[in-house]
């Protein structure tokens, strides 16, 4: 059975340069039936404005993923990174014993929308880290494609617990199935769009979450982009 969060139950916040929505509790949104699923600890869904982004700020003993959606956002950080993250990039982020970052958009007319994603890691005092790669919509169309992993498998980015995340793109007949073990659990978010799970009608910002051995079914796809993740 899916346990199903929709996008208008989660935390809202409208700074002006920022819009935000909170899946789990984050920063002045804190809700005790929703603090982390698992090793899953958030999933904020940001819409960054025109010259505005997250000054130089720090981290540590956290997995840091982020996934655009569209525009492009400039990244900087204490280990000397610098890069563009563009529409289909998935940047990790290893906090690990302390790092300092700054996420800029320097569009003088479009805003960035992106998913933020933090796992806890499987130990703490993990040395920081950084990886950055490209899943193009072929890659995504019509299949849930392994895109951050605990042992980077299939050319995905690699994370530091024993969780793997998806992404797929689905529309009209494109299907999609995935089998979780039992002793596991999942999470679906609906980055945008719509589709049905196994049955259930879920839209953008909608979640669900289910454990245990089961199948889930993807279907009847309404220019859906999801992002499905296998925990502990």
């Amino acid at each position: 059975m899916l346990q199903v969060r929709r996008s208008a139950e989660r935390g809202f916040f409208d700074h002006g340069w920022l819009q935000t929505y909170h899946t789990f509790s984050f920063a002045e949104y804190q809700n005790p039936d929703w603090v982390d699923y698992g090793p899953l600890r958030v999933i904020n869904d940001d819409r960054v404005a025109p010259g505005q982004g997250f000054g130089k700020h720090g981290h540590r003993d956290m997995e840091i993923v982020t996934y655009l959606l569209a525009g492009e956002l400039q990244h900087q950080d204490s280990m000397g990174n610098g890069s563009v993250i563009r529409v289909g990039d998935v940047q990790r982020m290893s906090a690990g014993t302390g790092v300092t970052h700054s996420e800029f958009n320097h569009s003088e007319h479009e805003p960035v929308h992106l998913l933020q994603i933090w796992l806890h890691p499987e130990r703490s005092g993990l040395a920081p880290g950084y990886e950055q790669k490209h899943f193009g919509e072929a890659d995504k169309r019509g299949r849930l494609r392994l895109i951050a992993s605990r042992d980077g498998a299939h050319g995905s980015v690699l994370i530091h617990q024993d969780a793997r995340l998806y992404a797929g793109l689905f529309d009209g007949a494109e299907r999609g199935e995935f089998e979780l073990a039992a002793g596991r659990r999942t999470w679906l978010h609906v980055a945008r769009g719509s589709l049905s799970v196994n049955g259930t009608r879920l839209g953008a910002g909608d979640g669900a979450g289910s454990a245990g051995a089961l199948r889930l079914a993807l279907s009847d796809g309404q220019g859906a982009e999801v992002l499905l993740f296998d925990l502990p």
